[in-house]
């Protein structure tokens, strides 16, 4: 369970960096690190818990009801 819950996090999180860095990069780039972080943390975290990774378990759900013919 743990490690499913590992790559659904890691399956949120990876693209949400990147289009984070892709979007707001050069805004952030005159920040220090610590501060980059906090905003990218402060952003991404929230996003995660209550957006992205409650609709991913829903996909996963509709998903595998489907495939077990529950369509």
């Amino acid at each position: 369970m743990k490690l499913i819950a590992a790559l659904k996090i890691w399956v949120v999180i990876y693209p949400s960096i990147t289009l984070f860095n892709f979007l707001f990069g050069e805004r952030l780039a005159d920040f220090q690190l610590y501060q980059r972080t906090l905003i990218l943390t402060m952003s991404l975290v929230p996003w995660m818990i209550f957006v992205a990774i409650p609709f991913l378990d829903l996909l996963i759900k509709k998903l595998t009801k489907k495939s077990a013919g529950g369509g």
